[in-house]
């Protein structure tokens, strides 16, 4: 949407090469770093009845647990968010460069429809599943555990090792991994689509190429972006915090996603599938906006 027919068909013919698989890995490590922290409010919101708002729960936070409760759980998505974010671009551009290659091959354009760019973050989406599902996991148990000396979990190796005996690995340390792929494929479509709809957008309004978008436009759509993935895809957010905060054994409330589903809205209605949507909207901009800036950026760098 906006190169030439002879740029598109070369781009095309690029799609076997491990060399621009490699840039877009690489790409997306280089903007995954940022996106951790302040998390614990959203996760806290979601689980619990204890807090009113945003502002309560992070005063409250901070007055009994501290500063440095704030990154409670952050040490193992900050160790995969690199890897996570890799596959995310990873896997859209490897989709991307299918379907412009299946256009091609059909006599048609080679610019994806809007329906193909959703796909194609989906796909993205349910590959990054594999790896955000534990991660995630480990990361709502430490920041919801007990404080102090009740704490349930040394760390996340400890963490990782106590949801494995329970109920094995995966219905134990994979827990609530039906949402986390309805999540991360609805997310990661939304995601994606926005981000080149806007991109479309302004070359088309601007008659310029891609490669002449400033950073700033290139930053602000991406905060969009961010906007739109969490507005599309926050329910299924929601319940799998729920399920992955929830007890094992006689503890334990929810049975399947559709129990959890069925169980909040009976308790709370609607409300309840949207609480701690305030902090995680006001983070979503930055951060989105910063990966979307720093892969794109890096990838005109790689060429």
């Amino acid at each position: 949407m906006g190169d030439t027919t002879e740029e598109l068909e070369a781009h095309a013919a690029q799609t076997g090469s491990w060399a621009r698989t490699a840039k877009d890995l690489f790409s997306g490590a280089a903007g995954g770093v940022a996106q951790v922290l302040l998390d614990i409010i959203k996760v806290r919101l979601q689980t619990s009845n204890k807090y009113p708002n945003a502002v309560s729960c992070a005063t409250s936070i901070f007055r009994n647990e501290g500063p440095a409760a704030f990154y409670k759980g952050t040490l193992t998505p900050l160790i995969g968010i690199g890897a996570c974010v890799s596959v995310q671009f990873g896997a859209f551009h490897y989709a991307r460069r299918a379907f412009e290659e299946r256009n091609l091959q059909a006599s048609r354009p080679a610019d994806l429809s809007y329906g193909q760019y959703y796909l194609s973050g989906a796909f993205a989406g349910l590959a990054n599943s594999v790896l955000s599902g534990p991660i995630e996991h480990v990361r709502i148990r430490l920041q919801t555990q007990p404080h102090g000396a009740d704490r349930l979990y040394n760390g996340p190796l400890d963490c990782i090792k106590k949801l494995s005996a329970h109920e094995g690995v995966f219905r134990g340390l994979y827990r609530g991994q039906a949402v986390t792929y309805w999540r991360e494929a609805q997310a990661y479509g939304v995601w994606f689509l926005t981000f080149e709809y806007l991109m479309a957008q302004d070359m088309k309004r601007n008659h310029v190429k891609r490669s002449e978008i400033s950073a700033p436009k290139i930053a602000f759509y991406g905060g969009l972006a961010g906007e739109a993935l969490w507005i599309a895809s926050y329910p299924f957010d929601v319940v799998k915090s729920k399920m992955q905060t929830d007890g094992f054994g006689p503890d334990q409330k929810y049975k399947s996603m559709r129990d959890c589903f069925a169980k909040t809205w009976k308790a709370e209605g609607m409300r309840g599938f949207w609480k701690g949507i305030g902090p995680t909207l006001a983070r979503a901009m930055p951060v989105s906006a910063g990966t979307f800036a720093v892969v794109e950026m890096t990838m005109r760098a790689l060429g």
